[in-house]
């Protein structure tokens, strides 16, 4: 399959396919004519990658993980705990924005908001 009918199928532009290849999300042959040649599953990888990004991985991750996943005797129990993980780390990063925000609310009005507040 090219580039072109990969990007039609997928919704992505050509651009990003091409930056996926580069980045190693996807792999294409060179045909002798200099196209790139992608095998038919890579439609079904893109989408993985595409909703993988909505779901906030970042393409490290999704590379990483990838490979691990292909190699799963079960990928759905494999992806479920991938996504276990990742509400883990987002639950993470919620506590310390509560935080954060906490600290920066008890610090306004308070005449120098920059001033080392005192410890509780």
């Amino acid at each position: 399959m090219r580039i072109g009918e990969l990007a039609a199928e997928t919704g992505m532009s050509r651009d990003t396919i091409r930056f996926y290849e580069k980045v190693g999300l996807v792999e294409g042959r060179r045909l002798d004519n200099g196209y790139r040649d992608f095998p038919a599953e890579t439609v079904a990888w893109l989408h993985y990658v595409k909703t993988a990004q909505a779901l906030g991985f970042s393409l490290n991750e999704i590379a990483r993980h990838g490979e691990e996943l292909r190699d799963a005797p079960d990928q759905a129990v494999a992806l479920s705990a991938l996504l276990a993980d990742k509400i883990q780390i987002i639950d993470a990063r919620m506590a310390e924005l509560a935080a954060l925000r906490a600290e920066l609310a008890a610090r306004v009005d308070t005449g120098c908001p920059l001033r080392p507040q005192p410890a509780s």
